[in-house]
């Protein structure tokens, strides 16, 4: 089964990118605003059966006018937290399952990642995840309201390793500013990563979003909903660290 025949008017469109492909060219965000850089990747016979049987379930279609998110979780009222990038989903279903009573509305363009997530889905039986296969940036510009976000996750985001490439990274101020108009009063963005130069980038755009305060002097411990990964943990054991950054959106 090709997932693009079921998800078409969802997923973006265009070729796979690859990592020096206009990489000196600024991240997709300052252009025609996205959030991500479309990766290639094997859908797998589980994934793709997931697709078919729990896509009409979950996935939101990607529509230009304002969602009822109430409505869209099948009428479970609670706080609302978007994720953006789940990867293949591990940390997403964990969160889900330890925060039961809020939902999580997660943007992700990367095809095997969203057939992995309706899996998980599916196998722990989670009803507090809905999936929007489109470009995040669309997704907060016409789809959700301002200030009625309880939270936004990011998680180790392409961190763009070489210097020139450093403008490709998604943690920049426009693209801050536009979560924390997003978050309700006291809501927060988490972001997280593997990678110190990235780290201190985050840091230091986050600070100086005003509308923002940090929850720490400097990064945060890690907060005990997110989980670590195999990924993660291999990384830790070689001596790598992790920063995790938690701002709230002030009064």
């Amino acid at each position: 089964m090709n997932l693009s025949d079921t998800v078409s008017n969802d997923l973006p469109p265009g070729n796979d990118e690859g990592a020096d492909e206009g990489a000196d060219k600024p991240h997709p965000l300052h252009r025609r605003l996205k959030s991500f850089v479309k990766r290639g990747g094997r859908t797998t016979e589980g994934q793709a059966r997931a697709f078919s049987e729990l896509g009409p379930l979950y996935l939101v279609p990607y529509k230009p006018e304002p969602i009822d998110l109430t409505a869209a979780f099948g009428g479970r009222a609670g706080p609302t937290v978007l994720e953006i990038g789940f990867g293949m989903g591990e940390a997403t279903a964990h969160i889900a399952t330890v925060l039961p009573d809020t939902n999580f509305f997660c943007c992700e363009v990367h095809e095997p990642g969203v057939g992995a997530l309706l899996k998980r889905i599916g196998e722990q039986q989670l009803s507090n995840i809905r999936i929007c296969a489109h470009d995040a940036v669309d997704v907060l510009d016409h789809m959700l309201q301002p200030g009625t976000l309880a939270g936004v996750h990011v998680f180790f985001p392409d961190p763009w390793h070489k210097k020139r490439h450093n403008k490709r990274r998604l943690i920049q101020p426009g693209f801050v500013t536009k979560l924390a108009q997003h978050l309700r009063p006291g809501g927060y963005i988490h972001c997280a990563t593997d990678w110190q130069p990235y780290a201190e980038q985050m840091l230091e755009v986050l600070a100086a979003e005003p509308m923002l305060r940090n929850t720490a002097e400097g990064y945060a411990p890690k907060p005990e909903y997110r989980p670590l990964t195999k990924f993660e943990n291999r990384g830790i054991k070689l001596g790598h660290g992790v920063w995790d950054l938690v701002f709230e959106r002030k009064a």
